[in-house]
């Protein structure tokens, strides 16, 4: 390697370093992103065969998925918590607990949402990993630990969360936008799945194409279950604190 060369690549890696320091993003999570984007399977096999790292090309699939969770964290803060999930609870439950802590209206949706916003999406991210390990174990030809089964579990979460993202703003809004962004994101489930699971997953595209129905249906029962503990700790947050 040449002078020049290895200039270049000390430069490279000062801008990666900073870049990770500042953003917690460096080159190695901006390969990962860009190949769940374009070859999603072969980064499923790399993480599989490979190790977590897919022997030091990939990022590990936990450190990524908790990264995406923490740029949907700022979304959902930015796009005023989840208060919208408050105000659209029935009457006959919202109000007895507001008459129950005394408040305000305005003060006790502020309360409730300010435990609400935080909990939110890492309780629904571990909620969605439980239920795709054991799914994702079963159908996987190789007999997968629970390690492992854990790591294609994250693997999924993450293609289906990077593609998600630029309409994530409008997931955590009201209206018919939210409404098309949620049928949104479980049309990019079922194609996650598609994508990245060929030949490990499934081999067949109908037998595919049922196995994404499936999984998509069984996270969005856990999502709504989810949805419903976090409204239940937010009511009793806005009514106790």
């Amino acid at each position: 390697m040449t002078d020049h060369e290895n200039t270049r690549s000390a430069r490279a890696q000062t801008i990666d370093d900073l870049s990770e320091d500042a953003l917690g993003v460096g080159s190695t999570d901006l390969r990962t992103i860009r190949d769940l984007l374009l070859r999603p399977r072969q980064v499923l096999e790399a993480w599989m065969t490979q190790g977590a790292t897919g022997a030091g090309r990939y990022a590990r699939p936990l450190r990524l998925y908790l990264a995406l969770n923490g740029v949907l964290m700022l979304i959902q803060f930015l796009n005023g918590g989840s208060a919208n999930l408050l105000r659209g609870l029935p009457p006959e439950i919202l109000l007895p607990a507001i008459e129950a802590s005394g408040k305000t209206r305005d003060a006790f949706i502020a309360d409730a949402d300010g435990w609400m916003s935080l909990i939110m999406v890492p309780l629904l991210a571990t909620f969605y990993v439980v239920a795709a390990t054991p799914l994702l174990r079963w159908w996987d030809p190789e007999t997968l630990g629970w390690r492992r089964g854990f790591r294609a579990a994250c693997a999924y979460l993450n293609a289906w969360t990077v593609p998600l993202l630029p309409i994530a703003w409008f997931l955590y809004g009201a209206g018919p936008l939210a409404a098309l962004a949620s049928l949104a994101m479980a049309v990019l489930g079922l194609v996650a799945f598609l994508r990245m699971g060929r030949g490990r997953w499934y081999r067949s595209p109908l037998v595919g194409g049922v196995k994404a129905v499936i999984l998509t249906a069984v996270i969005a029962v856990i999502g709504l279950l989810g949805s419903i503990l976090v409204a239940a700790i937010g009511l009793y947050a806005g009514t106790v604190s």
